[in-house]
């Protein structure tokens, strides 16, 4: 009979526990401190650039766009999760498992009528004990200022008007496995549903990106531009602190925990791309991301670094003497590209060709390369400076673009190298040479602003920084 009633009391005692763990659940599924930052950016942004979209869309369509999947690392641990970057700047939903169906004209359905739908997840508080908080229609409604927003899972059942239409235009989900799925509460199923219920024509990513998206992501508004300073100004003050820690005693991976904790301490949420910390004959790698070489074994360290800030991602280089000076043919190398840069810089102009920089940049550093010996002809100048000048920033590190010529709002990249690997057909003194110089310019009718010239560039700036 005892062991009976201890049973009866512990039956009624994880009943009681489980009431509260309920109780407990619903206050937090309440709770409205789903954002803690304050300088996010509007949802009158991404409301305007919805209708920014749908004015160049043809008449009679629609467009689709999902969300990211979410990524598994390895058995139950997944990556940090990190929203399509059109998506994000479509809807500022930061969450997986949803889709936004933006039509040129009103439409009319069962039960409402509207020319976008948002389909996202629905708070679920045994999920967010473990995961964190989720949006939850109601409140979507009002920070992301759209109207229309269903439950995922209601699109199998979704008249979404597709066969009415001309054409309809979507963006596929990037490293998704399509399945047959019976709901629609996860972006697989979502994207099987859309593709099943779509008898019309469908037309690519490369349609979109190309032709939609490009054209509006490549001007930056003012409150982009915003998050874009931030971002780089962050960057900056990383190069900087650098500057001022770097031994020759460190490893690659010290010189990066610098450059992220200054990241994380002044609110990045992530890095924008892998840390490039390329030391020695690492400086020669252009995406060198191991960061394992001690320093000690000399050379130059190339720092190609940005911190992303609230979506929106700087890219900024520096190349820096672990020892703290420059010697003879570091110093003949690194000089010829910040002047290559410079003159890059200056071609950055309303009106110009989006490839000037590079051009100008490329003949500088022609010239120099012959004067120097390293080459024979100047068409032998790709041998040691492979890559391109200049490159669209933004929501991406290389964001999308039109690539016609430059004008105001558009960001990019001004970034010439010189690269001279070991055995390399010049004098071996110029070998394991590595040298990158980036900065992120603003176009304006007043001409290019530097928006990372806070992070000194010439060798007697970095120098004085560098002194210990």
């Amino acid at each position: 009979m005892f062991h009976k009633i201890k049973s009866i009391i512990l039956l009624i005692a994880l009943l009681c526990i489980s009431i509260a763990y309920g109780q407990v659940d619903q206050v937090k599924i309440e709770s409205d401190s789903y954002e803690y930052d304050q300088d996010l950016l509007s949802p009158e942004f991404h409301q305007s650039r919805r209708n920014s979209l749908r004015k160049l869309l043809p008449e009679g369509s629609a467009i689709v766009f999902f969300s990211s999947p979410e990524r598994n690392r390895s058995n139950d641990v997944y990556y940090e999760y990190h929203q399509n970057p059109n998506f994000y700047y479509l809807t500022g939903l930061r969450e997986p498992n949803a889709m936004i169906v933006i039509y040129k004209d009103s439409q009319e359905f069962s039960t409402f009528s509207n020319n976008e739908v948002l389909f996202m997840q629905e708070r679920d508080a045994k999920t967010e004990l473990w995961n964190g908080r989720k949006l939850g229609m109601e409140r979507a409604k009002s920070r992301l200022k759209i109207t229309s927003i269903l439950p995922n899972y209601n699109f199998v059942d979704f008249n979404s008007k597709f066969d009415s239409l001309k054409a309809v235009y979507y963006e596929a989900p990037f490293e998704i496995e399509l399945k047959d799925t019976a709901t629609t509460n996860n972006l697989s199923g979502l994207y099987y549903h859309f593709t099943k219920k779509n008898p019309i024509q469908l037309k690519d990513k490369q349609r979109i990106e190309g032709l939609l998206m490009a054209q509006l992501r490549q001007v930056k508004t003012q409150e982009e531009l915003r998050l874009l300073r931030k971002a780089i100004d962050i960057t900056c003050e990383a190069q900087n602190q650098l500057m001022k820690e770097i031994t020759d005693t460190m490893t690659e991976f010290q010189t990066e925990a610098i450059i992220e904790y200054v990241f994380k301490k002044n609110g990045a949420e992530y890095t924008g791309f892998p840390s490039i910390q390329g030391s020695g004959e690492n400086s020669c790698i252009l995406h060198y991301t191991s960061n394992r070489r001690p320093l000690i074994r000399g050379g130059l360290l190339v720092s190609d670094i940005g911190a992303e800030y609230h979506g929106y991602t700087a890219d900024v280089t520096r190349t820096l003497p672990p020892t703290g000076k420059f010697n003879k043919e570091q110093t003949q190398i690194y000089e010829l590209v910040l002047k290559a840069q410079s003159a890059g810089i200056d071609a950055a102009i309303e009106g110009a060709n989006f490839w000037q920089p590079g051009i100008v940049a490329t003949e500088i550093i022609a010239e120099g390369l012959l004067k120097f010996g390293i080459i024979q002809h100047k068409n032998d100048v790709r041998k040691y400076f492979m890559h391109g000048t200049s490159h669209y920033l933004g929501l991406d590190v290389h964001d999308v673009g039109t690539y016609i010529p430059l004008v105001s709002g558009n960001v990019i990249t001004v970034e010439p190298g010189i690269y001279i690997a070991e055995d390399s057909d010049c004098d071996p003194k110029y070998w394991n040479i590595g040298v990158r110089i980036e900065d992120d310019i603003l176009i304006t009718p007043e001409g290019p602003e530097n928006l990372s010239a806070a992070s000194p560039r010439s060798i007697k700036e970095i120098e004085t920084l560098m002194e210990k």
